[in-house]
């Protein structure tokens, strides 16, 4: 078995993701490779995409994620749409069924180019989201940041896209707060027990609403999927906007979330293609192969 492996630098409305071919292999990427290619500038990325033989009967293939400092993620929805697209090209195949820890998901490429990906149901109870403690009432928790009297960040929602995430609702511009300096706090709090996106959002119109997130493992990212998706239930569960939600990223990138009446929350958006190459999955080594577009 050769020790290189192809990828794909990729990202999804500016979510940096590296999709990874390891089928037909037996290894799996380390730890060590993952922080590796996460401190190369070239292949800096917010979640690694490993693409894996399908486990499961009537899946196409398991999904691996893994984050910058080597952790492993239950869901990245663009990290998703970027797997669909580099599938989708590589075999003309439109619709496809992944396995992943966090369950499984069903996406289609469209005619236009876009990607659906279906996140499956949101859970909001305290215990599956996870909290360290009881909250009957999930729309509303108790933690802040800040004075007691004069909390800078205060009262999330708190929902689980198969990971985490805490959202923290504003009437001011989603940049007047340093997030850089309260996420890697709120991420680590210990009433979040598997460590949690923390997400401030903005809501615009009963239909649109502005996120940006401090991503769990990852840091301060451009996107982030499943927070879109987080953030637009909560909206909609606390009566802030309807079941279907444009969400703009940091990145100026927009993402479709529909809250779908069986429960499922689907979310549309693009993907874009940057550079391919191999990598050795132990050390992160790595090697450009072509530039241009897919």
């Amino acid at each position: 078995m050769s020790t290189r492996a192809p990828f794909a630098r990729m990202n999804g409305i500016g979510n940096e993701i590296i999709v990874a071919d390891m089928r037909g292999r037996a290894d799996r990427i380390s730890p060590a490779a993952a922080i590796a290619l996460a401190a190369d500038p070239a292949t800096r990325f917010d979640q690694i995409m490993a693409i894996h033989d399908p486990r499961t009967q009537g899946t196409r293939n398991y999904i691996e994620i893994l984050n910058a400092d080597g952790s492993h993620a239950q869901a990245c929805g663009n990290g998703t749409r970027c797997v669909v697209q580099a599938l989708a090209a590589e075999t003309g195949e439109k619709t496809f069924t992944f396995e992943t820890v966090a369950g499984i998901l069903n996406a289609v490429e469209h005619e236009d180019g876009l990607i659906s990906v279906d996140l499956g149901k949101p859970r909001f109870g305290w215990q599956d989201i996870p909290l360290a403690e009881e909250f009957r009432d999930t729309r509303m928790i108790e933690l802040q940041i800040g004075p007691i009297d004069a909390p800078i960040l205060h009262s999330p929602s708190v929902a689980s896209m198969g990971n985490p995430h805490a959202i923290f609702w504003v009437d001011e511009d989603v940049w007047s707060y340093d997030l850089e300096r309260f996420g890697p706090m709120l991420e680590n709090h210990p009433i979040f027990p598997e460590r949690a996106n923390i997400t401030i959002a903005q809501v615009t119109s009963r239909d649109t609403m502005t996120i940006r997130t401090w991503e769990r493992g990852a840091g301060l990212t451009l996107a982030c999927g499943s927070a879109a998706c987080a953030a637009a239930v909560s909206a909609a569960r606390t009566g802030r906007t309807g079941r279907t939600v444009t969400v703009t990223a940091p990145s100026g990138g927009q993402l479709q979330i529909e809250w779908r009446a069986d429960d499922h929350v689907v979310m549309t958006g693009p993907a874009e293609w940057e550079f391919s190459g191999f990598f050795d999955p132990a050390t992160g080594a790595w090697e450009r192969e072509t530039e241009g577009v897919a």
